[in-house]
């Protein structure tokens, strides 16, 4: 099982991002995908999520300005950045709860994608 995620790179302040994560390998099913962050010098952070019903949730920092999305079908997650700002200089992580035997869920880590936001 591999969550490969894309879409970082180089942005001024104010400017938009996406980052896309898929979901690929063998497996029964995935329920809440996340994306977290890990700022220089600061603790790993969870940005935002949603489940499998629709649940979605955001840290503050970023409500109004990143949207997460899913396609359930195809088991990718995106998180929309807008109005970037410099403090969202960040490590970007996917994350996700994966079904791969009946024995339950286990959580796993796609490598990390470098958004820098230029002031």
């Amino acid at each position: 099982v591999q969550l490969q995620a894309s879409g970082g790179g180089v942005v001024q302040a104010g400017g938009s991002l996406k980052l896309s994560c898929a979901a690929s390998g063998n497996f029964f099913s995935v329920s809440t995908m996340r994306w977290y962050r890990r700022a220089p010098g600061k603790e790993r952070e969870v940005v935002a999520g949603m489940t499998t019903r629709g649940t979605i949730y955001y840290t503050d920092s970023v409500k109004g300005r990143f949207t997460i999305s899913r396609d359930y079908a195809k088991n990718t997650v995106d998180l929309q950045m807008s109005s970037l700002k410099p403090e969202d200089t960040a490590v970007y992580y996917c994350n996700a709860d994966i079904q791969v035997t009946r024995d339950g869920e286990d959580e796993y880590w796609g490598q990390g994608t470098l958004v820098t936001v230029s002031s």
